[in-house]
């Protein structure tokens, strides 16, 4: 997980202002804006709180799906380390997914609103905030947290949960499943378990897939999760979606579709293979103790 978050933030900064910013243009454009306007440091902006966060986040996710598959390689089999078949990883990266929205929703909205401090809003016919755009609202992740926490409760911290459940139901299925199948495509017969050119491709396949499919409902909840810096804009998800598609079109719902794409395959990758790799490790060590 903490893989992960280090492959993946600089081009996650860049998808969340392309999704809940304003002037970008393209993706070229908005990588140079944040790098003449606030350096290497704009492209790591809120990554703290998910990067200290991201191993009880991971480890919960991948625990559920995990859990889930043997649970029901139990049940219908009577043997939990049967290999489960593709309706069972179905329902069990739907579980992962429900799980991940709880876990995850908090995460993401500090780590959007610290990326989107700096940023200029559109005026609307809405009073704005009395904070000065352009300049920091938070102090760090744990005075984000409290403030939100404090201003808006516990609907606030949970803010794009729907929007969030859309988005990780399917995607993670579109995940989890694609993997498997790679997976078991590339490992030649015999072997136990996959190696670790399989787990990188197959990973970065999933991930690839995943994010490009799951980027409409990505831009819903990234603007649901950005609004409140400044301004709140949005009712809810169902506002969210109407207000962006009649204001920019049916475009809007794809903006940042190329990073996400691009940005899966590394993070799903290294996501993948440091699992794999971890289970190897200790299951090694289990042997060695336990012959």
């Amino acid at each position: 997980g903490t893989a992960s978050v280090f492959v993946g933030h600089p081009l996650d900064t860049i998808k969340t202002r392309l999704q809940a910013g304003q002037g970008y243009g393209n993706t070229l454009n908005c990588l140079l804006t944040v790098y003449r306007n606030e350096s290497v440091a704009g492209f790591f902006k809120g990554m703290s709180f998910p990067l200290a966060s991201i191993a009880v986040y991971s480890s919960v996710v991948f625990g559920v799906f995990s859990n889930t598959q043997r649970l029901f390689s139990q049940l219908r089999h009577g043997d939990p380390s049967r290999t489960p078949g593709l309706a069972d990883v179905a329902l069990a990266s739907v579980a992962a997914g429900f799980v991940s929205v709880g876990i995850g929703t908090p995460i993401d909205l500090v780590k959007i609103r610290l990326q989107m401090q700096t940023q200029p809003y559109t005026k609307v016919n809405i009073k704005p905030k009395p904070n000065v755009p352009g300049f920091p609202v938070y102090r760090g992740p744990i005075h984000c947290f409290r403030t939100v926490l404090q201003q808006e409760g516990i609907a606030g911290i949970y803010r794009g949960a729907g929007a969030m459940v859309l988005r990780d139901v399917p995607g993670y299925c579109l995940y989890f499943i694609p993997y498997t199948v790679l997976c078991d495509w590339t490992t030649p017969d015999g072997c136990i378990s996959p190696n670790a050119s399989s787990v990188w491709l197959a990973g970065g396949v999933a991930g690839a897939i995943s994010w490009a499919t799951a980027t409409p409902m990505d831009v819903v909840k990234s603007r649901l999760q950005a609004d409140g810096v400044y301004l709140n804009k949005y009712k809810g998800t169902l506002d969210c979606i109407l207000q962006s598609y009649q204001n920019e079109g049916l475009k809007v719902f794809f903006r940042g579709i190329t990073v996400n794409t691009v940005r899966g395959f590394p993070v799903s990758s290294a996501t993948f293979l440091g699992y794999e790799l971890s289970l190897k490790a200790m299951k090694r060590d289990q042997t060695e103790t336990n012959p």
